[in-house]
């Protein structure tokens, strides 16, 4: 009887599990879409973001008609969160011309569009949206980091606030507005703004914009009443004009910390802060407050590196307080030469004007509206920008860096216009802020244009930017450096957000 009994059981059991596989062949399309559509939104919900954009594609690839928009949009979403920016472009420019009278298409392809460093575009896209919809988040989003682009700081916080008072567990939205306040040099408001957007963040989330936000939240905090950049004495209206010599086409100036001796300073407005060598930090008592992340150039990538605090910065007769700063600690290894100490007017809140048949730099809060040969528009999203034209059919942003040497282009850009890697490569010994660049090469034959500036069957170096891109948040295009700046007065001016060239 037991013999008989089990194989009975058993004989159910695979009838049962038969009939599943019969029901799972005959499951429809558009039901399995829509199943991997709900894995798509709790992994994206979850901080799972790769799997969530998996589990988009494959409901992209299953969707219905009236499914196709949602897939696409998840699409666009989880590429976004990990650095796919080519990926969500494709996808947004698909989506917009399926739905170009939705507001919130209209603004999910002004996000795809920021993130291609694309910020004029942006914004004109986020004003459409808003057109639509005045009370649309994203919208509001978007014009904040829009207006703090342009330095239109106070214009940025309203725009952010009205985003936050709409859909106030965004997270996005509450980094935007620490952003916004750090910029303002209100920094226990900015460490709340971040704490409100960790705090908002799945438990699974490690990435790099969480490590440093919860860096940035113990950094800022640190400073107490102390006041950020406090200037002495002097106001918003003055001046400050100083020396510089070129040394292998970097721009040196003598520069004093905590009352120390002068000693040299690239002037690298490629740079987010000040950065200090290791011993310079030790030398002069800057102690070490936090680690954070950092990426450029070079095969290190991410690069761990010490947030500090500088008590008094000289530079001529400009005497700034509280000044923060990086130590490049722990060094890099295996390089030419060593890492030096680093500054950039711009990431201590001013214009400037750096006139290389001179030799002499100056800055301030506000600098003349000289008239320029060339003008072209800037944007200061981290690292100051300007938008160039690639063998005529492809827009990049370009990084204006006085520390850097040549004009170089991403491999992503070189990947969009078309341009393969040479067979018989001409390979470069490049290295940056984050090591030996390995497999830079020279690109001959490529023309670009920055408005009415042109070169034309150009060399230019090509660069991995892919990691310094992804912890920025936007496609880096390319850089601009002393090749290009060198034969004109640059005025940087971030009141006006342009960029003025007087050739000389």
């Amino acid at each position: 009887m037991f013999g008989r009994g089990f194989r009975v059981a058993a004989m159910a059991a695979v009838i049962v599990t038969a009939s599943f596989v019969i029901h799972a062949e005959v499951t429809p399309q558009s039901q399995s879409a829509e199943i991997q559509l709900q894995l798509g939104h709790e992994f994206l919900a979850e901080g799972r973001y790769l799997e969530s954009l998996d589990a988009f594609k494959r409901a992209l690839e299953l969707a219905s008609p009236d499914q196709v928009r949602t897939a696409r949009s998840g699409v666009i979403q989880a590429a976004l969160r990990v650095a796919e920016f080519d990926l969500a472009r494709t996808e947004a420019d698909t989506l917009v011309a399926a739905s170009p009278k939705s507001p919130d298409v209209i603004a999910l392809h002004a996000d795809a569009l920021w993130t291609s460093g694309l910020f004029q575009e942006a914004e004109a896209r986020y004003k459409d949206a808003l057109a639509l919809e005045p009370n649309l988040a994203r919208g509001h989003h978007g014009l904040a980091r829009a207006y703090a682009a342009q330095s239109k700081l106070p214009e940025a916080m309203d725009e952010a606030q009205r985003a936050l008072r709409t859909a106030p567990r965004d997270l996005e939205i509450h980094h935007t507005v620490g952003t916004i306040y750090e910029r303002m040099h209100k920094y226990e408001e900015a460490a709340g703004a971040y704490s409100n957007y960790v705090n908002l963040l799945p438990n699974k989330d490690h990435s790099e914009k969480a490590d440093w936000s919860r860096s940035e939240i113990k950094f800022l905090r640190s400073f107490g009443q102390r006041v950020p950049f406090e200037l002495e004495p002097g106001s918003d209206d003055e001046l400050y004009t100083i020396d510089f010599r070129t040394v292998n086409d970097k721009v040196i100036v003598r520069a004093k910390v905590n009352d120390g001796s002068f000693q040299d300073f690239v002037v690298d407005t490629g740079a987010e802060n000040t950065v200090l060598s290791r011993p310079t930090a030790q030398r002069l008592g800057v102690t070490p407050i936090t680690y954070t992340l950092s990426a450029g150039v070079g095969d290190v990538g991410l690069r761990g590196l010490q947030l500090a605090r500088i008590n008094t910065l000289e530079l001529g007769t400009l005497k700034l307080r509280n000044v923060p700063c990086l130590i490049k600690d722990p060094p890099l290894r295996d390089i030419p030469t060593r890492e030096m100490e680093s500054l950039s007017p711009l990431a201590l809140g001013f214009s400037m004007i750096i006139d290389y048949k001179t030799k002499k730099i100056t800055f301030g809060k506000r600098i003349p509206p000289e008239k320029g040969d060339f003008e072209l528009p800037l944007r200061l999203h981290r690292l100051a920008t300007v938008t160039g034209m690639v063998d005529g059919t492809h827009q990049a942003n370009f990084v204006v860096d006085t520390g850097g040497q040549v004009i170089s282009i991403s491999r992503a850009t070189a990947t969009a216009i078309g341009k393969q890697e040479p067979t018989r490569k001409i390979q470069l010994k490049v290295y940056g802020s984050s090591g030996w660049d390995r497999d830079a090469f020279l690109l001959p034959g490529v023309n670009l244009a920055f408005a009415d500036i042109h070169y034309n069957n150009f060399p230019v170096v090509v660069l991995n930017l892919e990691t310094p891109s992804a912890l920025l948040g936007f496609q880096v295009g390319g850089i601009v450096g002393h090749k290009f700046l060198s034969k004109y007065r640059v005025g940087i001016d971030l009141e006006h957000s342009v960029l003025r060239l007087k050739q000389i």
